[in-house]
Order: C-alpha cells, then structure tokens, then sequence
C-alpha cells in the first residue's frame, strides 16, 4: 500500500517492483536496469519508457520526490 495525499493505492506486480526500488538507493538508471532484467522477454525499451512515466505519475501526485541525482537520469 502507498499512501499519497488525499489517496493510497494498493500496489501489486510491476506497480510493486518499482516503488520497493524507490529506497533512496537505488538511481532511476538502477530501477530500470534491475527490472529490464526481471521482465527480459519486455522490450527494454519499453520497459524504461513504463518505469519512467509511472515515476512521473507518481511524482505529479505526490507520491515521491526525486533528489538532483534522479532528475538528472530522467532527462
């Protein structure tokens, strides 16, 4: 479960995978890799373009925050 203001949402497969990666040690570049590797028969292409906007969604509502280290990887 991830609590956001106003709203939680229960999280389950991908969803899951990507926010326990969201420990403050992990980079976006990290999270994408360890996850192009748990879904290898994904397009890795496409795997980073649904981790990254699923992170931003995340990020427009609230959800995380992202230090200089990760906005920088987004770009």
């Amino acid at each position: 479960m991830l609590q956001m203001p106003e709203r939680a949402l229960r999280l389950n497969g991908p969803s899951l995978e990507i926010v326990e990666r969201c420990d403050g040690r992990h980079t976006v570049q990290q999270i994408i890799s360890e996850l192009q590797k748990i879904y290898s028969k994904a397009e890795p292409e496409r795997v980073e373009k649904d981790i990254l906007g699923y992170l931003a969604l995340l990020h427009e509502q609230g959800a995380l925050e992202f230090t200089a280290e990760d906005a920088a990887a987004q770009k």
